[in-house]
């Protein structure tokens, strides 16, 4: 039987419960599981945001959980070029993606190369884009009481 070798690229900022259950459904399904970190560059060029963790320190922090065989740095944004340097067959994607225009060429790409799309719930309550959010509030909660602090003692 061929060894099956995983797939699960993400950003991996602001790590949550979401991304650890992503990487421990993955290795569940495969030989050898790869996480993809999308590096700080391809973070501003495609979903147009700001890390707030550098690349090398989500490297670590990603390499550190136990069921991570390996770590790519993923510098292009084609799926498929990162197929080409890694050589997966089973990509891991949450399923957010599912029935999504991306998603969709996505199977189609990798299906033309013998690679399965598997597709696990998404944690939309604990997400990357839900503490971000959190953490712009909190930081304009705590400008605005800094500037009425300010303004008291003024």
């Amino acid at each position: 039987m061929a060894q099956r070798i995983g797939y699960a690229a993400g950003a991996f900022d602001l790590f949550h419960i979401g991304h650890l259950n992503i990487l421990k459904h993955a290795r569940e399904r495969c030989d050898v599981l790869i996480a993809g970190v999308v590096s700080d560059e391809m973070l501003r060029q495609v979903k147009r945001i700001e890390p707030i963790v550098p690349t090398l320190e989500r490297v670590e922090i990603v390499r550190a959980v136990r069921w991570v065989d390996e770590v790519h740095v993923e510098t292009v944004p084609d799926k498929l070029d990162t197929w080409r340097e890694v050589g997966f067959t089973h990509f891991f994607k949450g399923d957010d993606w599912r029935g999504t225009e991306k998603g969709l060429r996505l199977e189609r790409e990798f299906a033309e190369v013998g690679v399965e799309v598997v597709y696990f719930p998404y944690t939309a309550h604990t997400s990357s884009t839900v503490l971000r959010r959190a953490l712009a509030q909190l930081t304009a909660n705590a400008d605005a009481a800094a500037l009425q602090a300010q303004i008291a003692l003024s």
